[in-house]
């Protein structure tokens, strides 16, 4: 099958995902093989091929928002039937028996195993996955729009249902890519103002599209405090700023698997009850509510789209800021 696959973490200016052929994998036990038609591009990706998260598995198929078909089943594997579509995303499987899987909170399991980091992702034709860790899609849900909706989606809706904002709340949202802007459409549907804070203009002016009441530069103070905010972009110079923007009792949900160093702050920013909260992975619930919720609402993504043989230039250009929304390989037609 063809694949494109890092054998050592490198900067991505440097182009260090190799295409070439790979064997097909084969669907063990409870699995199932996936037909990948796309697979969408993300900021994790990028951590991945940098080595800013530090390597588990070499050569490793990065890409965990992979859209296809049921192309074959492993033994016992019969939820799913041959050609139903699937998505699969970053939590790959978990131990299912240490204590915060036994009391429901398998995204902090402690033997996880993680698409396209872990084990191999969606940058290839085919890719195996237990089946239990497995999303259905309707066909009706076009493949590029489905594939962001896997982890930028999944990951901003966890961050919203634990930043606690309900309808008439003022909520920030720092950094605009693929997560934001899925983000603030299903705050938008809940009756919640937004203010989009973000370096690119092109980011800014998509945020107006999508409802936000105010747009601004990254460490630009909103013009009302907030009750809440979410930090998207890896970059910690952000919290301090953030913090500063949230009223009394406020929280700051951190939504990002790898940041830069949160520089030092004052006290007078955490008092009067405001609290910082780091969301880590996801549970298999917060992927089926959200999915159920995105198709309601609809949710609408926005798209680049590359072939699979340019995720070197899907990845630079979104180191650069250069996506307006996210960015999705299309891998078979």
């Amino acid at each position: 099958m063809k694949a494109c696959f890092l054998r050592a973490p490198a900067k991505v200016e440097t182009n260090p995902l190799a295409i070439g052929e790979l064997p097909k994998p084969e669907p063990g036990p409870g699995e199932i093989l996936v037909r990948v038609e796309v697979c969408g591009v993300c900021r994790t990706d990028l951590h991945v091929v940098e080595g800013e998260l530090p390597p588990k598995k070499s050569p490793v198929i990065p890409g965990h928002q992979a859209v296809g078909h049921v192309a074959a089943t492993g033994a016992g594997a019969e939820r799913l039937s041959i050609g139903s579509r699937v998505g699969v995303a970053w939590l790959h499987k978990t131990d299912g028996t240490c204590e915060y899987c036994r009391r429901g909170e398998e995204n902090l399991c402690d033997d996880p195993q993680f698409t396209g980091y872990t084990v191999n992702g969606g940058y290839a034709e085919y890719l195996a996955a237990p089946q239990d860790f497995v999303y259905a899609l309707p066909e009706n849900l076009h493949a590029e729009q489905a594939a962001p909706l896997l982890c930028a989606g999944i990951i901003g809706y966890r961050c919203l249902r634990l930043s606690g904002v309900k309808s008439g709340a003022r909520l920030g949202l720092y950094g605009f890519g693929a997560a934001g802007h899925v983000a603030i459409q299903v705050a938008r549907h809940w009756g919640v103002e937004v203010y989009a804070s973000t370096r690119d203009a092109r980011h800014q002016a998509l945020a107006k599209e999508l409802g936000a009441v105010w747009t601004g530069c990254t460490l630009d103070m909103p013009p009302k405090k907030l009750d809440a905010a979410i930090v998207f972009a890896p970059a910690g110079e952000i919290v301090p700023a953030a913090l500063a923007s949230l009223k009394k009792g406020g929280r700051l949900i951190l939504g990002g698997i790898h940041m830069s160093d949160i520089p030092s702050f004052s006290y007078n920013l955490l008092y009067q009850e405001r609290t910082i909260r780091s969301v880590a992975n996801n549970t298999r619930e917060d992927g089926a509510q959200f999915l159920q919720l995105a198709a309601e609402i609809p949710v609408r993504t926005h798209v680049q789209v590359f072939p699979l043989t340019e995720a070197n230039q899907a990845l630079n250009a979104l180191k650069n800021d250069a996506i307006r929304g996210a960015a999705v390989l299309r891998v078979n037609s």
